[in-house]
């Protein structure tokens, strides 16, 4: 299967366009399950337990995991064992690199780990994003226009009369002969969203920035979503997974979860229909 019919199809049959980010801090785990022999994997399992029904994908930020050596790789595979197979999985590790170098990281986190997909930085240019999308049924999802404050340093660089972030829009365009590119939006600039949604109809959009950044959902559903309704995943990480430090940490999860999902879903209804 496709990428992008992956996507479609979950988003469809699960009736969301939430991504729910494994961004899990071992110090943050609440302390009814620290003594675990894997906290980390605990916590998750429990996570995605909860939430399952109620998401598109789940991203896992893999700097949370490799700072734990051995341990963090083993937390990974068990981690992505435990999602459903419909459910898409991405590899928030931001790599960009030569091609030598890029075909290894694409090899680590395709075939070893499996993920469906990851994001990628595009400043090194093709060769360094083509390792991540030689087979359809993997996305890369590259960084057009980032959430954070930074983001303003490089990417609204003026260059031949339009910012950067719409030269990477563009060429990711031209890249995307199998269908298999994404971006990666802030939240933060719904106006960009619009703007870049327009340069690229048919391209998924993960959009961080909602929740602990104080993104407008509104405005990034009305901006973000293709003509259906769809082709976003809107990431939010901190809001739902530390919902609660107690022993109810699952419980709240899923309930921020289904809160967010209503909220995407209303407007979704409002603009689509």
């Amino acid at each position: 299967m496709t990428f992008i019919h992956k996507i479609n199809n979950i988003q469809k049959e699960n009736n969301s366009l939430l991504c729910i980010g494994l961004d899990t801090d071992v110090r943050k785990i609440p302390t009814s399950i620290r003594r675990t022999k894997n906290s980390q994997l605990e916590f998750n399992k429990k996570i995605i337990d909860a939430t399952k029904d109620l998401v598109c994908a789940y991203k896992l930020n893999l700097a949370f995991y490799e700072s734990a050596g051995e341990r963090g790789y083993e937390t990974i595979h068990k981690t992505l064992e435990g999602i459903q197979n419909n459910i898409v999985t991405i590899a928030d590790g931001k790599r960009g690199d030569i091609g030598n170098t890029a075909e290894q990281y694409a090899k680590l986190i395709y075939d070893d780990w499996k993920f469906d997909a990851t994001t990628v930085n595009p400043y090194m240019g093709k060769d360094s994003i083509e390792p991540f999308i030689k087979d359809e049924k993997h996305c890369a999802f590259l960084l057009a226009l980032t959430s954070n404050p930074g983001s303003k340093d490089f990417q609204y660089l003026d260059v031949k009369g339009r910012p950067l972030y719409e030269h990477v829009a563009a060429k990711a365009t031209r890249w995307n002969t199998k269908k298999n590119i994404g971006l990666v939006v802030g939240a933060t600039h719904p106006l960009e969203l619009k703007r870049i949604r327009s340069m690229a109809p048919g391209m998924p959009l993960l959009i961080p920035g909602i929740g602990a950044q104080q993104g407008d959902l509104e405005k990034t559903i009305c901006y973000g979503c293709n003509k259906g309704g769809g082709l976003v995943l809107i990431n939010i990480s901190r809001g739902v997974i530390y919902a609660s430090s107690g022993k109810d940490f699952a419980r709240r999860a899923r309930e921020e979860a289904t809160k967010i999902k209503d909220q995407i879903n209303y407007f979704r209804k409002e603009y689509f229909g």
